[in-house]
């Protein structure tokens, strides 16, 4: 019986550690599931950080930056009272997403024969693709996409609602006030952007584009 004690103590210390990462990972995977539920069926968390790094206490409280990544390799705080540890973890994501059915050259509005939805690994798919047609739907395509490409939001823009050199109606709008007045665009604008206008009396005024074309300024 004592030649067996360290064996059976060796034992016991695997199948302690073995249920603290089960805890663990079941934990961080309640966590980014509550943080992303559109994608919880489908998601799974690795712990990439060794076991003796990982925090002490039973049940940790996680923490994340503000501007964290939804899916791939990311940095997690583990707090347990006072003390902070940090857990590299990745965040696999199987879901839908968007890619160019066909060839689509720079500049075109994108149709709904122009996308198709493919479905995988969402975390390996390059930053900010889109998961939904209507994210791209009348976007103007800012680059050449080959066929079969994922498609980003920084392939392509909003169209424009106002252009430069266009007639347009200005209303100002405050508290128990409103006035309309005409002015000629002099930048570019899609909706909620920006715009500098000249009004017809030589004035120039700021406001944003309006997805109908009209120039809001708030007083």
């Amino acid at each position: 019986m004592r030649i067996a004690t360290p064996l059976l103590a060796g034992l016991l210390g695997l199948l302690s550690l073995q249920s603290h990462a089960a805890d663990l990972t079941a934990q961080l995977t309640q966590f980014f599931k509550a943080r992303d539920p559109a994608h919880a069926a489908g998601m799974t968390v690795v712990v990439r950080t060794p076991a003796e790094q990982w925090p002490q206490c039973d049940v940790p409280s996680f923490s994340l930056p503000g501007n964290a990544r939804m899916w791939g390799n990311i940095s997690v705080a583990a707090n347990c009272d006072q003390n902070r540890r940090y857990l590299q973890v990745q965040v696999q994501v199987t879901g839908d997403y968007v890619v160019a059915k066909r060839q689509v050259p720079r500049g075109k509005a994108l149709e709904a024969d122009d996308m198709a939805i493919k479905r995988g690994r969402l975390d390996t798919l390059p930053s900010r693709a889109m998961t939904s047609p209507q994210q791209a739907m009348d976007a103007i395509s800012m680059r050449d996409i080959a066929p079969g490409q994922p498609l980003t939001l920084t392939m392509v823009r909003q169209p424009w609602r106002v252009k430069a050199g266009q007639n347009v109606v200005v209303i100002a709008q405050g508290d128990g006030f409103s006035a309309t007045g005409e002015g000629r665009v002099l930048n570019n604008a899609t909706a909620t952007q920006p715009v500098r206008v000249k009004m017809n009396n030589g004035q120039v005024v700021s406001g944003k584009a309006d997805a109908d074309g009209n120039i809001l300024i708030s007083l």
